[in-house]
């Protein structure tokens, strides 16, 4: 029964990233981190000999062990890059922030430059 649950659930994490892929909902670079994960699952979900296999050969008594410390390391994993985007995201976002606020202050200078010069061409004008 658990082996049956592991193959539908590898071929669902599978068929979700495919289908967020193919909907723009989800980018190249972590898609391949879940396909990978989704691959996994489905490969230990078909052979779970593999895991006993590993197991015996990290020395860890108890599969579920190995999972849950393969896990840990994954989640942690996924952190670290995650929190590196983020960084990433808000040094783009202050430089961009930056530029508008730089943009923004030329503009209203040009903008007071061209109100004094209709004002001064004004005044030009009425004078005979």
């Amino acid at each position: 029964m658990i082996v049956i649950f592991g193959i539908g659930l590898a071929l669902v994490i599978l068929a979700i990233v495919v289908w967020m892929l193919l909907a723009r909902k989800l980018r190249e670079k972590y898609a391949a981190m879940w396909l990978v994960i989704g691959l996994a699952v489905l490969v230990l979900g078909i052979f779970p000999e593999l895991l006993l296999g590993l197991t015996r050969l990290l020395g860890v008594q108890v599969p579920a062990n190995l999972l849950f410390a393969l896990a840990i390391v994954l989640l942690l994993g996924v952190t670290l890059h995650l929190s590196w985007e983020l960084s990433q995201a808000e040094e783009e976002i202050r430089r961009v922030a930056e530029e508008a606020a730089i943009s923004r202050a030329e503009l209203e200078s040009l903008e007071a430059r061209i109100a004094m010069l209709e004002s001064t061409e004004g005044r030009a004008g009425q004078d005979p």
